[in-house]
């Protein structure tokens, strides 16, 4: 066992904090500091990107569980939208996940600060929706579902970053957008660790301890305590108001984008 490898337990509470009080599945806190300890550890340049988001897909399948239950348990979890979306979200997140594979490290990197940085602006500047717009229709909750899953799939996110603010658009009460977000990071990362198993199936030069584009000793030591702690943070997320839950979202997000951007200016 490494030093490293005491990292993945601390990181496992800090994102499963981070997944109950946002519902964003735990990926966006993971994504980022993953990548940080990935480079850190030596571990291939050409595939840095590539197991950070397979394994950060593959804690999210266990920690968004733990998440939604505790956010169901307040009444939060909207079920006829994760109804309409959860098709959609897995077709795209499979697509895009197989797509992911073949795109170069630098490049997953640059679309996962761009969108982040565009999802944070929306929350913090608390754009207003109209009070007669609501969610649409079978057809487009599909594709509005596959939309989400394909740029989840290439930043390793339970969607929250997008599917949150697309609710709140609609006029979806902040608090159940958040318990409904949490239970959307499920068929994502489901579909999302499928993608990446096959992708990085039978690829060589990735690190001991891989199994395909997943490194165990951080999946193992993420998920041990970050289920744990997410329903902590799903208990601190009903018990703020509502403007203080959206613009700490979106402050959330610029954060994780500039440490982002930070590591792609100095590699």
């Amino acid at each position: 066992m490494t030093l490293w490898w005491l990292a993945y337990p601390l990181l496992g509470i800090f994102a499963g904090f981070i997944a109950g009080l946002f519902g964003v599945g735990g990926g966006l806190t993971l994504v980022p500091i993953l990548y940080m300890i990935f480079s850190a550890q030596g571990f291939p340049e050409a595939h840095i990107m590539h197991l950070t988001l397979g394994t950060s897909m593959a804690t999210i399948v266990l920690t968004s569980i733990a998440s939604m239950r505790a956010h169901h348990s307040y009444g939060a979890v909207r079920w006829d939208i994760v109804k309409g979306l959860a098709p959609g979200l897995m077709c795209g997140t499979l697509g895009g996940s197989l797509f992911a594979g073949r795109v170069p490290t630098h490049l997953l990197a640059i679309a996962f600060t761009a969108i982040v940085y565009y999802a944070s602006l929306q929350m913090v500047l608390d754009m207003k929706p109209k009070p007669h717009r609501g969610l649409p229709g079978t057809s487009g909750l599909f594709l509005v579902g596959t939309l989400i899953g394909i740029v989840s799939s290439l930043v390793a996110a339970g969607g929250g970053f997008m599917s949150i603010p697309f609710m709140v658009f609609c006029n979806v009460a902040i608090h159940q957008a958040v318990g409904t977000s949490s239970m959307l990071g499920f068929p994502i990362a489901v579909a999302g660790l499928v993608g990446y198993l096959i992708a990085g199936w039978g690829v060589h030069g990735l690190p001991p301890f891989s199994v395909s584009f997943v490194y165990l000793p951080a999946f193992v030591g993420v998920i041990a305590l970050s289920i744990l702690v997410a329903p902590l943070g799903a208990k601190v997320a009903h018990a703020l108001p509502v403007k203080p839950l959206k613009r700490g979202f979106g402050i959330f997000l610029a954060l994780l984008a500039t440490k982002m951007l930070q590591s792609l200016l100095t590699a």
